[in-house]
């Protein structure tokens, strides 16, 4: 799988080199580019090639019928193309492009020296425009950027903001350094094409003539080629910085981190009352096992006591003090607990009021909530007929 990525990229490369732009400049799928990469290459070499249909897989002889009209000696079918076929693919588009190239080269040798510079002139104000396209993309894409970070406040939004920002600055400084670029070199090939128009118009010698635009041919396909591997790097930048921004939490995926977190909050409190119940379960029963700790104790000092009281007066009275000392101190724990649970009687009806009035705004809230949709509704509908 690794390897047909490999050979997919190596035949938009290819197709990106002759000069199909689309190949690496567009978010269609790999199959789409090739076949538009195809259509492209078939019409440039030949004009009366029908290759619109490349894929179409009831017009199976179209691709066949184009391929023979400009001569390359490799079959290929629409479904080698939709399915990525490299093995059938990458033969036709190197022949395709080699011959390309070379029909280019032949032409460009052949025309005229005004028309090369005119051609040139049109190439740096073609890439001039493409490069204030993508300006205006990362621009847009800048804006978007920074609704966001208003919307959501993250630091790590801010930070990328003032990277991208850094990059569309140099970017504004490349184009305006093009764009000079495009002028000055406008101004000499001006100044070439009126000396070529004179020595043509005094009869000067063929030869040289022919040799000084041979020369002047070959400084400018490598002046093209420099520029087609500048306007490369400037499209890997663009990309680079497109991924950084992709990058970047989209809305939806801020909603649904907003989602799970509030499940979790929910889980959370849920176990958090759960655990809560088990330690006033704990408590409670420990508190009445100290209780109940305490009343065997007592019992076993009454009954110790109890026995001595029939031996003597002496007992019988010790052991009437310590029953009203344990009837005092048994009251004074009622009143404790009786404290207590008027404290918690306090608590619960607090609790019962403000569940009143919770309910009381939950309701006013739905019927407010049911009035505005009516009255959205009505609004709605209002328009409607006021539209008609």
């Amino acid at each position: 799988m690794e390897e047909d990525n490999d050979s997919v990229e190596q035949i938009l490369e290819l197709l990106y080199a002759a000069g199909y732009l689309d190949a690496t400049n567009s978010d269609a799928p790999p199959f789409q580019k090739i076949a538009g990469g195809l259509s492209w290459c078939i019409a440039a070499l030949n004009a009366n090639a029908n290759a619109n249909n490349i894929i179409d897989d009831e017009n199976s002889q179209c691709i066949e019928e184009s391929l023979r009209l400009v001569g390359c000696p490799h079959p290929l079918r629409p479904s080698h193309v939709r399915d990525l076929d490299t093995e059938a693919l990458f033969p036709v588009i190197q022949w395709l492009t080699s011959r390309l190239s070379s029909t280019k080269e032949h032409c460009f040798s052949e025309v005229c020296q005004e028309d090369e510079h005119k051609i040139s002139i049109k190439t740096l104000s073609g890439n001039l425009d493409e490069l204030n396209l993508r300006k205006m993309n990362v621009v847009k894409q800048l804006d978007h950027l920074r609704d966001r970070i208003n919307k959501e406040g993250t630091d790590s939004a801010v930070h990328k903001l003032i990277s991208l920002m850094t990059s569309l600055k140099d970017l504004e400084r490349q184009e305006k350094h093009l764009q000079f670029s495009r002028d000055s070199k406008h101004s000499e090939l001006q100044a070439e094409i009126s000396e070529l128009e004179r020595k043509v118009a005094n009869e000067c010698d063929y030869k040289s003539l022919s040799d000084g635009l041979h020369h002047s041919s070959s400084e400018l396909l490598e002046k093209l080629d420099l520029m087609k591997k500048q306007l490369a790097a400037r499209l890997r930048d663009i990309v680079a910085v497109r991924r950084q921004i992709d990058d970047q939490p989209c809305q939806s995926e801020i909603i649904q981190y907003e989602h799970r977190l509030s499940e979790l909050y929910t889980q959370i409190q849920g176990k958090h009352r759960q655990t809560r119940k088990y330690y006033a379960t704990y408590n409670a029963l420990l508190e009445m096992k100290e209780l109940m700790l305490k009343e065997i104790s007592l019992l076993n000092s009454i009954i110790s006591q109890f026995q001595e009281a029939f031996s003597s007066t002496d007992g019988r009275i010790k052991l009437v003090h310590s029953m009203e000392g344990i009837v005092k101190g048994s009251q004074q724990k009622l009143e404790k607990v009786q404290i207590g649970l008027q404290e918690e009687e306090r608590i619960r009806n607090d609790l019962k009021d403000r569940y009143a009035a919770a309910t009381g705004e939950q309701k006013r809230c739905y019927s407010l909530l049911k009035a505005f949709q009516e009255e959205r509704a009505k609004n709605e509908r209002f328009q409607c007929q006021s539209s008609k």
